[in-house]
């Protein structure tokens, strides 16, 4: 009996980036994100684009995978040429892209480097789940000319673990990074999660002490989000599980950034801690500046200009347009003044440096000023011009940024 997933093809679209679009395509940090839509297991809490080998159907290959994403990279060229800009950062993502061979994840930085002129210092991130990685792996990962590597440890708990699906066992994402600094990444993060039912303060405790066990420069922390259609919300509304209770979130972000601080790792984003400026992640903040970047593989996004777009989900239908000659864009929207300026507000106030207030409304810059005395925006950031969130307005970030667009 098979699970594939339906196949829901739409008629294929052109993309053509619009003169506006253009604008200042040669002097905005630009990325490439890759997307691998493949994992082993599902995991019970994710939503993310990603299939496994029963749900794929025909007409999609785990095999044949690096070709359709270098397909999608000529296209890319193509659709920004002539001027191309400069690859600041590559960001390989999933899913788990550790499921293709090393080798064809240097296929596709090969490619990047032959079509797009790459700057002297590109970040290459690659994500991977601890299981699939070996040290000859991630030697030859380095030897491509990855630089960085994201790995998915969340808890250090067994029982956590069990909850979220995760098929690692506790220790071996620690043995994992290891494994990445002794191979030559530079820079290494864990990811974790945090508010899983059944979690308690000593597991927690005890995931952010294995963290520190580690040889990493980097540490993203997430409270858990229960998305519907997943196991886990299922599981939940059957009573199985309890939900994820908001003091006990606030309580582990306060914790986290506590232990962080203390071991010599600072916030720049709401979820994420660096061990100084040169080990944050230089690709995540192009979204969160509004930079530009391509989005190569099914269901990815990308922005360019103002010019936002999105692939189609299956790996099948991104194959096959790919395959005819078509552009695997989905759909696009172009965006308007008052779009950016939301957008601007809404990832700018999330950062450690924040926003200037002249990005803000005069209702905004009035909500700012009563922020300030709720102990949500630091007074002197505000003094000097600037909006940047307290310790306590972290923990109310969503809020804020309600606050100053609303």
């Amino acid at each position: 009996m098979t699970t594939a997933l339906p196949l829901l093809e739409t008629p294929g679209r052109s993309l053509e980036l619009p003169d506006r679009a253009r604008e200042g395509l040669a002097t905005t940090p630009f990325g490439l994100y890759v997307h691998v839509p493949f994992c082993a297991t599902r995991c019970g809490y994710c939503d993310f684009n990603t299939y496994t080998a029963d749900e794929l159907g025909p007409g999609a290959s785990r095999a044949e995978y690096a070709g359709t994403a270098i397909a999608e990279l000529h296209r890319a060229a193509a659709t920004l040429g002539p001027d191309l800009p400069t690859v600041a950062t590559v960001f390989v993502g999933g899913g788990t892209p550790t499921l293709l061979p090393a080798e064809d994840l240097a296929a596709v930085l090969a490619t990047i480097r032959d079509l797009f002129p790459v700057a002297a210092d590109v970040e290459v991130t690659t994500e991977a789940n601890p299981e699939t990685v070996t040290p000859a792996v991630l030697a030859r990962l380095r030897e491509a000319g990855f630089t960085r590597i994201s790995l998915g440890m969340q808890s250090a708990a067994e029982h956590v673990l069990a909850v979220l699906d995760r098929r690692h066992t506790p220790g071996r994402a620690v043995e994992a990074a290891r494994e990445a600094h002794g191979a030559g990444f530079a820079h290494v993060n864990l990811d974790l999660i945090y508010g899983t039912p059944g979690e308690t303060d000593a597991d927690w405790a005890a995931s952010l002490g294995a963290v520190l066990d580690a040889p990493v420069d980097h540490v993203s922390a997430y409270a858990l989000i229960v998305e519907e259609g997943t196991r886990l919300a299922r599981r939940i509304h059957r009573g199985e599980l309890p939900m994820p209770d908001d003091d006990v979130l606030a309580d582990r972000y306060e914790q986290a950034d506590a232990t962080l601080r203390a071991a010599g790792f600072e916030w720049y984003e709401v979820s994420n801690w660096a061990r100084g400026e040169a080990a944050r992640c230089r690709h995540n903040e192009l979204y969160w500046t509004g930079a530009n970047w391509w989005g190569v593989g099914p269901g990815a996004h990308s922005h360019v200009g103002g010019l936002r777009w999105w692939n189609v989900k299956h790996p099948a239908a991104h194959a096959g347009r790919l395959l005819r000659g078509e552009s695997p864009a989905q759909d696009a929207e172009l965006l308007d003044d008052a779009d950016r300026a939301l957008e601007t507000v809404m990832l700018g106030l999330r950062l450690r440096e924040g926003l200037p207030l002249t990005a803000l409304s005069a209702a905004g810059r009035a909500r700012a000023a009563e922020a300030v005395v709720r102990g949500l925006l630091e007074p002197g950031a505000h003094a000097a011009g600037r909006a940047v969130l307290t310790d306590r307005g972290r923990l109310l970030a969503d809020a804020v940024v309600r606050e100053l667009t609303g």
